[in-house]
């Protein structure tokens, strides 16, 4: 799949996937990770935002970060408010929410460019097309999981102030790599 986010197979024909580099994507998760970290509420908020920091390539590897928009863990009894915060997210990044948490000055153009389109696919999906088991598989704990999924109380990295995910702060792994 290499660094590509796409409709599911269904919606494919409605918009065309956004396929990125290596340097962009990192750009594309991490600043979407700041501005959902901001603007995180209801503890769904703060889980998709999690399930985003998951999408780290320092971590996952370099040129392995692709998904459907079905594989977003969506919930259909709150799918309209985590739509709805999804786009508010993506909107303030595209804003430059919390750009200056960046250790490096990204190309606005481009990553502006894949927000917006971003911004359209999640706009076009709807709750008939969610994956339920994407949640449930995603949020499971399993036996003897020292390090669950969902870090237990949402904690923040003291540095950046982003949700921390299973492999850490996103902003932290990025300026070690």
């Amino acid at each position: 799949m290499g660094n590509s986010i796409s409709m599911p197979e269904n919606l494919r024909h409605l918009v065309d996937s956004i396929k990125m580099s290596n340097g962009l994507t990192s750009v594309f998760i991490e600043v979407l990770t700041i501005s959902g970290s901001i603007l995180a509420k209801a503890d769904r908020e703060k889980e998709i935002i999690i399930w985003l920091a998951q999408q780290d390539q320092s971590v996952v590897g370099i040129g392995t970060v692709g998904f459907d928009i079905d594989d977003i863990p969506w919930t259909t009894e709150n799918f309209e408010r985590e739509k709805d915060f999804m786009l508010r997210a993506i909107s303030n990044a595209i804003g430059g929410l919390g750009w200056e948490r960046l250790s490096y000055e990204p190309r606005k153009d481009w990553v502006i460019g894949c927000l917006e389109q971003f911004k359209l696919m999640i706009d076009i999906f709807d709750k008939s097309n969610i994956n339920i088991n994407s949640y449930i598989e995603w949020s499971e704990i399993e036996e003897g999981d020292n390090n669950p999924t969902i870090p237990l109380g949402y904690p923040k990295c003291q540095k950046h102030s982003i949700y921390l995910s299973c492999h850490g702060c996103i902003l932290c792994n990025d300026e070690s790599y």
